[in-house]
C-alpha cells in the first residue's frame, strides 16, 4: 500500500481509488493545474478532500449552489474534519467577520463566484498562503458565465498569477469547447487532463412522443402508479412542478415540488425527505439536482425539452448512481422546443438596452435606472454591465448577437437528439467527443428498449400527510424543539 492508498484509509476509510483519483491528485501534489471530468458517483470530491491532508495548507473551494456547499462542508464534518466552513450568505455579518479573521485556521474553504468579488474577502485570501484553489461544476463556466453569472468569467482575476496554488477545475461533463472555457477563464498553465468516458452502461434512454402538452400530466401520473422510483420530474414551470406533486400525492405518491422560488430552508428540507427515502418522487425545476448525493435514483423523467445536451446530460447522471439500471425518459410533442428557445433567450438584453446604457453613461447617470424603471430585467441587467464594462457597445450587441444564436443552436442540438431516429447513447458521446464502445441491452428508444427489463413495478407506499410547511414537519419530527 503506497502512501497515498494509506492516507486514503486514513482519513476516509476506504483502501483504493476510483478510476481518475490518483492520478489527479498525484498531478496537484505536483503543483500543476489540473481538469478532472469524471461521471457523477465517480468520487470528484475526494480529489481536493485528499489533497487537503497532503499539502497542509487551506484549500478555497468555488462552489455554484449554496445547497452544494452545505452538502460537502456536512460531508466533511462526517469524516472528523472540524476545520471546514461555507463563506456564504447564510452567515450573519458578524459570524462573517469571524470567520475572515480566522480564514487561515480553517483546512477546508468553500465560497461562491459572487462571494469571491468580495473585497474583504479577497483581502483576506491574498493575506494566506493556499494550497488549492478548486472550482466546483466547472461546466458553469460555461454554462452561467456569459449570460446569467458573470462573475464565473472572473473568478481567478483576483490572483497574481505568477504565485499562486495549482487550479483544480472539476465536472462531470464537458465539450472541447467546455474545456477551453476552463482553461481561459481559470488562467490555467498547460493543465493536465484526466477526462473519463461520460458513457454509463446502467443508464438507459426512452422517448416518449405524445400528441399535445395536455396529455403529459396524465402520461406521468399513470406511468409513476406503475413503476419502481424514486425518481425525479424535470419541467421548466415553477407552476407545473405544484401540479405534478399535487397529482401524485392525490394518486397515493409521496412527492413534493421544489423551485428557485421556494423558501431557502423549505427547499432543503424536502431534499433531506428526500435522500432519506420519505419522498418517492421531486417534481423539480432545473434548481433541483446538483450537488444532491442520492445512490438509488431509479428514474428521471424531463416534460420538456432541455436547453442543452450538457444539461441533460447532467440531470439524467442524477440516476443509477449505485450502478444499478436506471431509466430517463423525455415526453416530447412536436414544437416543445419552442418553449424553451424563448426560456433561454428571454432574460437575454436585447440591442436596445445596449443604446440605452450607452446613453445613460454619456449622460453621466447610473445605468441602474434601466432596472429600477423596469426596462431590463435584473439579471439581464447584470449580463449587460459585465460585458459593457469590458467591451464597446458596437462589440456588446455582436456579443449578445452571438450568445442568442448559440443558445437558440443548442436547443436545436437536443431536440435532433431526441427526434434524429438514431441510437441517443451514440449520439451523447460524440457530442461529447468520445467513441462508442459496448452497448448495453435495452440501450435506448432508437435501439429498442423494453422498460419492464429496466423498473420494476412500484410497491404501494403510505402517502404522507401535511407536508405543506418544512415547520409543521420540523415540529412533528422534534416536538420539543
Amino acid at each position: 500500500m503506497t502512501n497515498l492508498e494509506q492516507l486514503l484509509q486514513q482519513h476516509f476509510g476506504y483502501s483504493t481509488f476510483r478510476s481518475g483519483q490518483k492520478e489527479v491528485i498525484e498531478a496537484i501534489i505536483e503543483n500543476q493545474d489540473v481538469i478532472a471530468l469524471l461521471p457523477t458517483g465517480m468520487g470528484k470530491s475526494l480529489c481536493y478532500q485528499l489533497p487537503g491532508y497532503i499539502l497542509n495548507k487551506p484549500i478555497l473551494i468555488i462552489s455554484p449552489l449554496l445547497s452544494l456547499m452545505q452538502d460537502q462542508v456536512e460531508q466533511l464534518k462526517r469524516f472528523g474534519e472540524k476545520r471546514v466552513v461555507a463563506l456564504n450568505s447564510f452567515l450573519q455579518m458578524s459570524e462573517k467577520r469571524n470567520v475572515l479573521q480566522h480564514l487561515q485556521q480553517y483546512r477546508f474553504i468553500f465560497t461562491s463566484p459572487e462571494m469571491l468579488m468580495n473585497p474583504q474577502v479577497q483581502g483576506a485570501l491574498r493575506e494566506m498562503q493556499l494550497g488549492l484553489i478548486v472550482v466546483d461544476e466547472a461546466h458553469c463556466i460555461s454554462q452561467w458565465g456569459f449570460d446569467f453569472r458573470p462573475d464565473y468569467l472572473k473568478i481567478t482575476d483576483w490572483l497574481d498569477n505568477t504565485n499562486r496554488p495549482p487550479i483544480l477545475a472539476l465536472s462531470a461533463t464537458a465539450t472541447d469547447q467546455v474545456v477551453k472555457d476552463m482553461k481561459n477563464y481559470l488562467h490555467m498553465k498547460e493543465p493536465f487532463e484526466y477526462i473519463h468516458s461520460v458513457d454509463r452502461l446502467n443508464l438507459h434512454y426512452d422517448v416518449v412522443q405524445l400528441e399535445n402538452a395536455a396529455e403529459k400530466a396524465t402520461w406521468i401520473v399513470d406511468h409513476v402508479l406503475k413503476t419502481s422510483g424514486p425518481g425525479i420530474i424535470y419541467t421548466q414551470s415553477r407552476k407545473k412542478t405544484g401540479i405534478y406533486a399535487e397529482q401524485l400525492l392525490a394518486n397515493g405518491i409521496r412527492a413534493a415540488a421544489y423551485h428557485a422560488g421556494m423558501e431557502a430552508e423549505d427547499r432543503q428540507f424536502i431534499q433531506q425527505q428526500f435522500l432519506a427515502g420519505q419522498l418517492e418522487w421531486i417534481c423539480a425545476t432545473n434548481a433541483f439536482g446538483m450537488g444532491v448525493h442520492k445512490d438509488n435514483v431509479r428514474q428521471i423523467i424531463h416534460d420538456h425539452i432541455p436547453s442543452t445536451v450538457a444539461n441533460y446530460m447532467q440531470e439524467v447522471g442524477r440516476a443509477g448512481r449505485n450502478g444499478q439500471d436506471a431509466l430517463s425518459i423525455l415526453l416530447y410533442v412536436p414544437n416543445d422546443e419552442d418553449m424553451t428557445k424563448f426560456i433561454v433567450t428571454e432574460d437575454l438584453p436585447q440591442l436596445h438596452h445596449v443604446e440605452q446604457y450607452a446613453a445613460y453613461m454619456h449622460q453621466g447617470e447610473n445605468p441602474a435606472i434601466m432596472q429600477d424603471q423596469h426596462q431590463i430585467s435584473e439579471t439581464g441587467f447584470r449580463v449587460l454591465s459585465y460585458w459593457m464594462q469590458s467591451l464597446a457597445p458596437e462589440e456588446v450587441q455582436q456579443k449578445l448577437t452571438a450568445i442568442r444564436f448559440s443558445k437558440v443552436h443548442q436547443v436545436d442540438e437536443m431536440k435532433e437528439l431526441v427526434t434524429a431516429e438514431k441510437c441517443i447513447r451514440e449520439q451523447l458521446l460524440h457530442y461529447f467527443g468520445q467513441s462508442l464502445g459496448e452497448k448495453p441491452a435495452h440501450c435506448c428508444h432508437y435501439c429498442g428498449i423494453e422498460v419492464g427489463a429496466i423498473l420494476k413495478k412500484r410497491e404501494h407506499l403510505e402517502v404522507q400527510e401535511n407536508i405543506s410547511s418544512w415547520e409543521e414537519r420540523l415540529t412533528a419530527l422534534l416536538p420539543n424543539l
